[in-house]
C-alpha cells in the first residue's frame, strides 16, 4: 500500500509540475544569447506591431510573465525576452504579438477567452474566501469533515482555471503556429536551422498558462499541511 501511495504521489507531482518544468526547460534551452540575430525580442515585437499598423499597442518589460494585456493594449515581455537576442526571445515576442493581432481582428475565440479569463478573477477570489474559512471550520468549529469539504471546494474552484486554459488552447495554438511561425519562417527572422527550436518555444508558449494553472493547485497543498488536513 505505501508503494502504491508513493507512486500515486509521484504521478500527481509529474502531472502538476511536469508541464511547468518542461516550459521553463524549453525556454532556457533556447534562451542563449545569439549576437547574429538582427534584434531583440522587444525590437521584433515593435517592428511586427508597426508592420500590422498596431502602433497604439505598447511593448513593455514585465516581471509577471510574458503576456498580451488586451485592456491596456500592451505586449509585455520578461527582461530576458524583451532585451535578449535569442530564439526564445524572438519566438515568444512573435507569439505575444499574435495575440494582439487576434484582438485587433476581434477573433471570436480570443474574445471568448478574454471573457472567461475575467471570470477567473472572481473564481480565484471565491477560492481564497473559502480557504480563509478553513481555520474556523477545521480548528475553531472542530469539524474536520467540514474542513475537508471546504478544502475540496478550493481545489475544485482553482481547478476551473486549469479547465479554462485547457479549453482555450486553440487560441494559443493559433497564435503560435498559424501566425507567429509563418512570420518567423516566411520573413526569415530566423534561419531554417533555427526553426525546430522556434517550434519548440512556440509550443511551450502555447502551454504556459495551463502549466501555471496546474502549479497553483500544488500551492494549496501547503495550506493543507498548515491546517493539518
Amino acid at each position: 500500500m505505501p508503494i502504491l501511495a508513493t507512486i500515486g504521489i509521484l504521478l500527481l507531482l509529474a502531472v502538476v509540475f511536469g508541464p511547468q518544468w518542461w516550459v521553463k526547460h524549453v525556454l532556457a534551452k533556447h534562451g542563449s544569447d545569439r549576437p547574429d540575430l538582427p534584434g531583440t525580442g522587444g525590437e521584433l515585437a515593435r517592428h511586427l506591431l508597426d508592420e500590422m499598423k498596431l502602433t497604439d499597442v505598447k511593448v513593455e518589460v514585465t516581471d509577471k510573465g510574458d503576456h498580451y494585456d488586451p485592456e491596456d493594449r500592451a505586449v509585455r515581455l520578461l527582461p530576458q525576452h524583451h532585451d535578449g537576442r535569442s530564439v526564445s526571445a524572438v519566438a515568444v515576442a512573435a507569439h505575444e504579438v499574435s495575440h494582439a493581432i487576434q484582438h485587433d481582428r476581434a477573433d471570436p475565440a480570443f474574445i471568448r477567452r478574454i471573457e472567461l479569463v475575467k471570470q477567473l478573477v472572481w473564481v480565484h477570489r471565491l477560492a481564497m474566501a473559502v480557504l480563509l474559512l478553513l481555520p474556523w471550520t477545521g480548528l475553531w468549529g472542530k469539524s474536520p469533515a467540514l474542513a475537508v469539504l471546504n478544502f475540496a471546494a478550493v481545489i475544485a474552484l482553482l481547478g476551473i482555471s486549469v479547465v479554462v486554459h485547457a479549453v482555450t488552447l486553440p487560441v494559443e495554438y493559433d497564435a503560435s503556429f498559424n501566425k507567429a511561425l509563418p512570420v518567423l519562417k516566411g520573413r526569415r527572422y530566423l534561419s531554417e536551422h533555427d526553426m525546430p527550436a522556434a517550434r519548440s518555444v512556440l509550443k511551450a508558449a502555447a502551454y504556459t498558462y495551463v502549466a501555471a494553472a496546474l502549479a497553483t493547485l500544488l500551492n494549496i497543498a501547503r495550506w493543507a499541511r498548515f491546517f493539518r488536513i
